[in-house]
């Protein structure tokens, strides 16, 4: 067989180009990097059991739930959360006449000293009363809050009675004057807002 022209002088290249990559010196071979282990997964670290909730703060608990009462035309409510973390929080809201008349967040927490009531009444400043009293009155238990330095209220009592009462009185002196307001409520049903009997 004869090769033309052109197709001898590709043919000629291809040879040369082949020779060429012939006469390379070759690289010599490099190893593969080395994959490193893999780092042993971190032990996990062991979950501390929760702390136990301060025995004053758990002695509040009963009042996790919702409460309702009425007096002069105002109806006024408690929400309590249940006790988490050495914590419970609350809402309180005062309805007169279809509007509403004042509200509060609330919240009992353990501190170095002891167990506090921390109100924020109608988005005035935060005002803490520490738990200076709990108390046994009949059948009832009564826990008393007290900062002596507060205008008014200076204490705050909370009275869980039997049959689902709860009577949280507000008192103090007040320009000279010895002053209470005793909110009654009872457990209610969170959603309905019918009574229950406990």
């Amino acid at each position: 067989m004869t090769t033309s022209g052109p197709h001898l002088r590709a043919l000629l290249l291809a040879v040369l180009a082949l020779a060429a990559l012939a006469a390379m010196p070759r690289a010599a071979a490099q190893p593969a990097p080395a994959i490193p282990p893999a780092a042993p997964a971190a032990a996990e670290a062991p979950v501390a059991p929760a702390a136990p909730a301060d025995g004053a703060l758990a002695d509040l608990a009963w009042l996790a739930g919702c409460w309702r009462g009425t007096a002069n035309q105002r109806e006024f409510r408690e929400h309590w959360m249940p006790l988490r973390g050495n914590l419970m929080l609350g809402t309180g809201h005062t309805v007169n006449a279809g509007r509403t008349q004042d509200f509060e967040y609330i919240r009992l927490e353990s501190r170095a000293d002891g167990v506090h009531y921390v109100a924020v009444p109608s988005g005035q400043k935060e005002t803490s009363f520490r738990l200076a009293e709990r108390a046994a009155d009949g059948p009832d238990t009564v826990f008393t809050f007290a900062n002596a330095a507060h205008d008014f209220p200076q204490r705050i009592v909370y009275r869980r009675a039997s049959e689902g009462w709860l009577y949280v009185h507000v008192e103090g002196t007040l320009r000279g004057e010895e002053r209470r307001i005793i909110y009654p409520m009872r457990r209610v049903d969170c959603e309905s807002g019918e009574f229950i009997r406990q």
